[in-house]
């Protein structure tokens, strides 16, 4: 193992980010699977999508990249993220930028980096 790197399980990594483990483990029954769509989360590119949308003020697609991320979260019971990504999604839903974007993104943001750190554990 390399300094300072360390491999902790997959109900670690969820304690740790405070996710739902055992409603992943009941939906994907062992943790092999788990492990590799963290992983493949990981590589996602809905955060940027989402970043680089609200950037542009393109308010209809910030909204489905917040649901897109909000659904992934709920399969993989990324529980954090899910509530955050959740907040923000509803407040985008008619459309127009919502008055406390900011916060609502930096939660998210906070989330997300909190949800990466913990899988890039695994």
């Amino acid at each position: 193992m390399e300094k300072g790197v360390f491999k902790v399980t997959v109900q670690e990594c969820y304690e740790q980010m405070k996710g739902d483990y055992d409603g992943v483990l009941q939906r994907l029954m062992d943790d092999a699977r788990i492990r590799k769509f963290l992983l493949r989360f990981q590589n996602e590119t809905l955060y940027e999508e989402l970043q680089d949308s609200l950037e542009k003020e393109n308010y209809e697609e910030a909204f489905r990249c917040a649901h897109s991320i909000k659904g992934v979260c709920m399969n993989l019971g990324l529980s954090v993220l899910q509530k955050s990504s959740s907040e923000l999604c509803e407040a985008l839903r008619g459309g127009e930028r919502p008055e406390n974007l900011e916060e609502l993104f930096e939660e998210v943001k906070r989330d997300y980096g909190s949800t990466l750190e913990a899988i890039r554990q695994l």
